[in-house]
């Protein structure tokens, strides 16, 4: 249960875990490492201005509290380095952001260590100017707890559990160099429970970076998986669908499905468009897309790709889908109704034309390995093509395949048998059905 809690384990890493995921998961804790290490810096010189203020304002008490051995160059040895070391590291972390890679495990342990010594060197300074025992009970042995709460934004229970050793360690051997109470049993307990203090302290900040980077995991690993759908299946694909894709997992490899092949075409777009403007055109089409594909999301199907004033849409895949012939069919009658209201309430209607086959495709991801793009292939698709290029011979609207018919049975009492037809591409007559 608490290995669960400070560290992710091996098999955790391994599964699921993509290098796009990587290599935003590394942007996205380098991202948290500039933010913390801008908040140091701006925390440094705040702190800074609150001094000088008080220098200026109230020279007697600070000359009081430091005995009057306050000197500027004091702040100026511990500040100004410190500056100028975050600001290398943060330029360093840029250099690797650009390029893509990450920090060195032994450089983010280096400079924990580096930046956690800071207080122990005011600490150091303070004790020589006002003595140990005032230094020691002063501001400058809270100030490792800056450190501590902001190494949350490493987002490493490690890292942060080092730098509440380090300064639990450097505190705690201070104290004991420097012997601030008379009785060394109780000097050694009083030191000791204030550095545990700092190391529980740094337990704590790791266990709460760890949570806000699993956070940061599964947000990234949602944001990738979507992106890697919308790449294979377009944006047009639907929230709902992106879900339940994500749910039920997608497979790279290409496997054989028996699916609807539906092509879907505006008749007579290209010369409508003519006579409007590019933005008309646009608008048109883009509001009849809309409408079409919403149907096609409520019945199960998904547009595989646009095809200029059409679409190829799918039922089947990728996602399981049953009875594929009578979803396609369901949607297109309604695609077509849909159709027809709109084109009685617009100044340009749209005729559309419809095919449908039934039959066994290769489905899956094709193409380059920097872009691939889901598609399907095989003689099914190429006949649905040839089905709804029909339409135009035939003066209709929807047509379907003999397997299509066979499928529906009842359901397409209304069908229309156009007999054997003549089908570019094939060498025998195929059958032909048209639906109202």
């Amino acid at each position: 249960m608490m290995f669960g809690l400070w560290g992710t384990g091996k098999k955790d890493q391994d599964i699921g875990v993509s290098a796009d995921f990587q290599r935003a998961l590394t942007q996205q804790v380098m991202a948290t490492e500039l933010l913390r290490i801008k908040a140091l810096i701006g925390t440094t010189v705040l702190l800074s201005v609150i001094l000088w203020t008080v220098y200026f304002l109230a020279p007697e008490k600070v000359s009081q509290v430091w005995h009057g051995n306050l000197k500027p160059h004091y702040l100026y040895s511990v500040m100004v380095p410190f500056i100028l070391f975050e600001l290398w590291v943060h330029g360093a972390i840029t250099r690797h952001m650009r390029e893509g890679r990450d920090l060195p495990l032994f450089r983010r342990y280096l400079g924990a260590l580096i930046e956690t010594s800071m207080p122990t060197v005011a600490l150091a300074l303070h004790i020589n100017a006002m003595g140990s025992v005032a230094a020691l009970g002063f501001v400058v042995p809270m100030t490792y707890f800056i450190f501590i709460i902001l190494s949350t934004l490493r987002l490493d229970f490690w890292l942060s559990t080092f730098t509440g050793f380090v300064a639990a360690t450097e505190l705690f051997l201070m104290a004991l160099f420097y012997h601030p109470d008379p009785g060394p049993e109780v000097s050694v307990f009083y030191h000791a429970a204030r550095s545990l203090i700092l190391l529980i302290g740094g337990m704590l900040a790791g266990a709460v970076g760890l949570q806000l980077r699993r956070q940061f995991e599964a947000s990234i690993k949602a944001a990738t998986a979507r992106d890697r759908i919308t790449n294979l299946f377009g944006q047009h694909v639907s929230p709902q669908v992106v879900e339940r894709l994500m749910a039920e997992g997608t497979k790279a490899d290409s496997d054989i499905r028996r699916v609807a092949v539906m092509f879907v075409d505006f008749r007579s777009f290209t010369a409508g468009a003519r006579t409007r403007s590019p933005q008309e055109v646009v608008d048109r089409l883009d509001g009849a897309f809309a409408i079409l594909v919403d149907i096609l999301d409520r019945h199960g199907g998904i547009v595989n790709k646009f095809l200029g004033d059409g679409f190829l849409a799918l039922f089947g895949a990728p996602l399981e889908a049953p009875d594929p012939a009578h979803r396609a069919v369901a949607a297109a009658r309604e695609m077509l109704e849909a159709n027809a209201r709109v084109n009685e309430a617009t100044s340009w209607p749209l005729r559309i034309g419809i095919g449908i086959h039934l039959g066994e495709v290769v489905a899956g991801s094709i193409g380059s390995p920097r872009r691939k793009e889901y598609t399907v292939i095989g003689d099914t698709v190429n006949f649905a093509s040839r089905l709804e290029a029909l339409n135009k011979d035939f003066n209709s609207q929807f047509l379907i395949s003999e397997a299509v018919h066979d499928a529906l049975g009842d359901a397409c009492r209304d069908a229309v048998s156009l007999g054997e037809v003549e089908v570019r591409g094939y060498e025998r007559p195929m059958a032909v059905w048209r639906l109202a």
